[in-house]
C-alpha cells in the first residue's frame, strides 16, 4: 500500500509491546526500539514502521517525505487523570502550603475543592471552554494526544453537566482525543456538609442516569479520603455506577488508607489513582484484581510531600502501573506531561523505557483505548509524539525542558516546532 506520508531518518522510534492489556511488573521494562527508522501514515492511521528507509513499495508520487533526523518519536502521549475543566486559579493557596498548612486543613477552611467549586459554579460555558482550550493547547505542546477528564468541580447536577460537555464541545474541536469521568463524589458540598450519605444518594438517584442518557461520560470516580467520602459510602456509589454501564475508577490511599484499594479490587475497577501511601498488601490486592495503579508523581512534589508512590514495588509484585499529571489547580497546577515522566524517574526510580511504556500503552489501556492507542502497531491511529534528542533517555535525563518539537495527531501535523498549527 501506499503511504500518505513517511517520517524518516528517525534516531530512535519507541515501539510499546501491545499485548492486548496493560504490561505489568517486568513486562514494563521491555519494548522494541528502533534505531534509524522510519514511520509510514496512511488515513490517519499507521501503515509500517521499520529500521533503515522505507522500500519503494510505499512511495508513490504524493507521498510526502518527511525528514526527522536526529529525532526520536513514540506514540502520541496520553494523560490519563486531569481535572481538565475549572473556573478560577488557587495561588492564593501557595504561601500557606509553602507555611506547612496540610492540604485537608485547606479544605475545612472553605479553600481547596471547594474554593474552586465556587469558581466553577459562577463561570459561564464561555468562560470554562476558553479557559480549558488554552490548557489543553499546553498539554499538546508537550507531546500529549490523548487526555482523560474528569467533573467534579460543581457538586450540582447544573455545573458537573456544563464541565463536562465543555469536555465533549473541545473533543470535537480541538486536535485531541479527550475521555470524560464523572466525578461528583470529588467533595462534600456544603449544602450537604451535615449529610454526605445523602449527597450520595443524590448521585446515585439522579445524577447518574442523567450523565448515562447524554452520553456525558464513560468513566465514574470518587475521593475515597479521610474527611471525604469514606470506603463504604465509595463502594456504594461504584457499584451503582458499574449496574448503569459505568467503567469505575478511583481516588485511594493518596494521603490516608481507608479501605480505597479493597473497594477497587473488589469492584473490578479498571484503575485505582494516587497510591502514595498504598500497603503491600493493597499493593497485592491491586496485582492479583489487575487494576492499573495510576501514578500522580507531581501531586506529591506540588504538596511538597515525600510520600511518593512506591512504583518500583509495584511492579515487583507484577502491578501495571501508568503516570499522569493530575492537572488541576490546586494540589498539582501543571500541564506538562514531560515533567511527569522525569519525576516518574527521578521520584519514583523507573527506568526510561518503563516511563514511555507508562504513558503510552499502559496509559491507553487506563482510558480504556488500548485497541487504537498507545503503540505504532499497523492499523492504530497515526499519534506521534517527536522529541528534538537522539534517544528516550534524552528527554528524562534533560529535565524540566520541553523537548517535543511536533505532534501528529491522526496522521496530521498539530504542533510544529513547540507551536500550536
Amino acid at each position: 500500500m501506499i503511504a500518505d506520508k513517511i517520517l524518516t531518518n528517525l534516531n530512535q522510534i519507541f515501539c510499546p509491546i501491545d499485548k492486548g492489556r496493560a504490561l505489568r511488573g517486568s513486562e514494563m521494562g521491555e519494548a522494541n526500539i528502533i534505531r534509524q527508522g522510519f514511520i509510514a501514515i496512511r488515513e490517519g492511521k499507521i501503515l509500517r514502521v521499520a529500521e533503515g528507509n522505507p522500500p519503494v513499495s510505499l512511495i508513490g508520487e504524493h507521498t510526502k517525505l518527511i525528514d526527522c533526523t536526529g529525532k526520536t518519536a513514540s506514540p502520541g502521549l496520553i494523560d490519563s487523570h486531569t481535572h481538565l475543566v475549572y473556573g478560577g486559579t488557587r495561588e492564593n493557596e501557595f504561601a500557606k502550603k509553602l507555611n506547612g498548612v496540610a492540604y485537608l486543613d485547606i479544605l475545612k477552611e472553605g479553600g481547596g475543592i471547594l474554593s474552586t467549586v465556587k469558581a466553577t459554579r459562577a463561570a459561564s460555558f464561555t468562560e470554562l471552554y476558553e479557559k480549558t482550550a488554552k490548557l489543553l493547547e499546553h498539554m499538546l505542546v508537550h507531546g500529549v494526544t490523548t487526555v482523560e477528564a474528569k467533573s467534579g468541580y460543581g457538586l450540582d447536577w447544573e455545573t458537573e453537566e456544563k464541565q463536562m460537555k465543555v469536555a465533549r464541545e473541545l473533543d470535537h474541536r480541538l486536535p485531541v482525543d479527550i475521555i470524560s469521568t464523572f466525578m461528583a463524589a470529588h467533595a462534600i458540598p456544603e449544602e450537604y456538609r451535615d449529610s454526605p450519605d445523602g449527597f450520595i444518594d443524590l448521585i446515585i438517584e439522579e445524577m447518574l442516569p442523567k450523565v448515562k442518557a447524554e452520553n456525558l461520560a464513560e468513566f465514574c470516580d470518587v475521593f475515597c479520603e479521610s474527611g471525604v467520602f469514606t470506603a463504604e459510602q465509595s463502594r456504594k456509589l461504584l457499584s451503582a455506577a458499574k449496574k448503569q454501564g459505568f467503567k469505575l475508577r478511583i481516588h485511594a490511599d493518596e494521603i490516608e488508607s481507608i479501605g480505597g484499594v479493597s473497594v477497587a479490587a473488589d469492584l473490578g475497577a479498571t484503575s485505582a489513582e494516587h497510591l502514595m501511601v498504598i500497603t503491600d498488601e493493597d499493593i497485592d490486592k491491586l496485582s492479583q484484581a489487575n487494576v492499573i495503579g495510576n501514578l500522580l508523581p507531581a501531586t506529591t512534589f506540588s504538596l511538597m510531600e515525600d510520600t511518593y508512590a512506591p512504583a518500583r514495588k509495584m511492579l515487583d509484585h507484577d502491578m501495571a502501573i501508568t503516570l499522569s499529571t493530575d492537572s488541576n489547580p490546586g494540589s498539582c497546577p501543571t500541564a506538562n506531561m514531560q515533567f511527569i515522566m522525569q519525576l516518574g524517574c527521578f521520584a519514583d526510580k523507573l527506568t526510561p523505557i518503563e516511563v514511555f511504556n507508562a504513558v503510552t500503552i499502559n496509559a491507553a489501556y487506563v482510558v480504556d483505548r488500548g485497541d487504537s492507542i498507545g503503540s505504532l502497531d499497523e492499523g492504530k491511529l497515526a499519534d506521534i509524539t517527536l522529541f528534538d534528542a537522539p534517544n528516550i533517555d534524552y528527554p528524562l535525563y534533560f529535565f524540566a525542558t520541553n523537548l517535543v518539537t511536533d505532534v501528529y495527531k491522526k496522521g496530521e501535523l498539530v504542533v510544529k516546532n513547540r507551536q500550536m498549527i
